[in-house]
């Protein structure tokens, strides 16, 4: 995995390997602890590898990632320009932003080009270019 994505998930798995890390850490020393008897060899493993467990399940939880969006990203990001097949009416798709400032892209899949408006999605939406309604909500 190469890429944006592949940074993004390879960074995502961090936090749940370290938290897996700690219970393996954890049920190993326990079962040393409760299988050793009166072994003092074992017990002197089973207490660091029960402890390690627990500091690295405390910060396997509080481990925050460090990916956060890019707003100049977000603000430059537009869809594909791809026309969409045929599904017995004119698909289109509509992207909105969820920080400021609220854009929203709509393509249309007949003719493949996108229109931008600001705000949310409109109620409306007729395609200039192919002169068909996209949808029409009724208002209630």
């Amino acid at each position: 995995m190469e890429g944006e994505g592949g940074d993004y998930l390879q960074q995502s798995q961090v936090k749940i390997n370290i938290v897996i890390s700690g219970w393996v850490c954890i049920i190993l020393g326990s079962l040393l602890l409760f299988t050793s008897g009166e072994s003092s060899l074992i017990l002197s493993f089973a207490a660091p590898i029960s402890v390690l467990g627990l500091i690295l399940l405390i910060l396997g939880l509080m481990y925050k990632d460090e990916t956060s969006a890019n707003i100049e990203d977000i603000l430059t990001w537009e869809p594909d320009q791809t026309e969409m097949p045929d599904s017995g009416r004119v698909m289109y798709r509509v992207d909105t932003t969820l920080i400021e400032p609220i854009r929203t892209s709509i393509l249309c899949g007949k003719c493949a080009n996108i229109y931008w408006t600001d705000g949310t999605k409109p109620k409306t939406f007729d395609c200039p270019d192919c002169l068909i309604t996209l949808w029409h909500e009724e208002e209630e």
